[in-house]
């Protein structure tokens, strides 16, 4: 007999106060009688990130394309053997062939092999340049944002001041000033971008250090660094390692800007704002396409997948989109 349209299991459901187990205890062949399937397991935090990531098909494509291009400026020359070292002029501006697949640039340099030669160099200033900056960055701006008050204002009047500096007109005269080589690069690129970075994470820290956990280590008696080292900067990684991924693009088309006046890399080393700079003297009254499209290309689409896989990594790392 139903109530009220009810179906009798349901009644069944309300009226069962007292099972085999205990009160209000069903065993499993009471359960499956009655239609009823047992929780599912929690989600770890990582499978929700990922499944927010892998959302975004554009960044998992961006994944792809960066492994492709990683491989090519790097595993590339083990295969493609040229010589980036000695010109030889009798190559000058050859046309794409069977001998040099793009051709040559003014100097008898094979362009393929030079455009291997100048991903490498690109892809590690880029990546030790956003590597440091973020370091400086997250430690500068972690300290200022847990120690607040007077010195929390100093630190970042400081940091404001350095913003309002046009650093690209800074960059080009420490370019002047110093040999342009990769470590002076990586170096010169870090001393102004992780200005940005400090002031992210001070941010981040102005809420994090009122949690619970980073109470606890001062009632404890920790120390401050402590508190910054082990509890304040783990729990901030997510908008560092977002930040990071956008600081590789920024530091590429910082180099590639250098390059292009002429203030980058030195020859016989090459990064693809110099192949690029190069290959714009040639090219009115001339079609040699090969020294302006392939190392313009390899700029663009490197700086647009790190910046589709920075988004996606801010979806993922944004607590809002895993409790979905």
């Amino acid at each position: 007999m139903t109530m009220f349209g009810q179906d009798s299991s349901a009644v069944d459901i309300v009226q069962h106060d007292i099972g085999p187990n205990g009160p209000g205890t069903l065993t499993a062949v009471e359960a499956a009688e009655l239609g009823l399937q047992p929780a599912a397991k929690p989600r770890s935090m990582l499978r929700r990130g990922w499944e927010v990531f892998a959302e975004n098909k554009l960044a998992l494509a961006s994944i792809g394309l960066l492994a492709f291009i990683f491989l090519f400026c790097f595993v590339g020359p083990l295969i493609y053997h040229t010589n980036q070292l000695n010109t030889n002029l009798a190559d000058t501006l050859c046309r794409p062939g069977a001998a040099h697949l793009l051709g040559c640039d003014e100097l008898g340099y094979d362009q393929l092999g030079r455009l291997m030669v100048g991903g490498q160099v690109s892809l590690e200033v880029g990546l030790a340049a956003a590597f440091v900056s973020c370091l400086i960055g997250t430690l500068y701006g972690a300290t200022a944002g847990f120690i607040g008050g007077g010195v929390d204002a100093f630190m970042m009047r400081i940091v404001d001041a350095g913003l309002s500096i046009p650093f690209i007109m800074v960059i080009i005269i420490l370019s002047v000033i110093f040999h342009p080589s990769p470590v002076i690069m990586i170096f010169i690129i870090a001393s102004f971008y992780w200005l940005g970075v400090a002031r992210l994470v001070r941010g981040e820290t102005l809420t994090l250090r009122t949690r619970e956990y980073v109470q606890a280590v001062r009632v404890i008696g920790g120390g401050g660094s402590r508190a910054v080292i082990r509890h304040i900067v783990p729990n901030a990684i997510g908008t560092i390692i977002v930040q990071a991924t956008f600081a590789v693009a920024d530091s590429i088309l910082i180099l590639s800007g250098l390059g292009f006046l002429g203030l980058g890399i030195q020859p016989p080393s090459t990064d693809w704002g110099s192949m690029l700079s190069n290959g714009l003297t040639y090219l009115q009254g001339s079609n040699y396409w090969w020294l302006i499209y392939p190392p313009g290309i390899a700029i663009i689409l490197t700086c647009i997948a790190f910046n589709f896989i920075g988004d996606a990594l801010r979806d993922a790392f944004e607590t809002r989109l895993q409790r979905r």
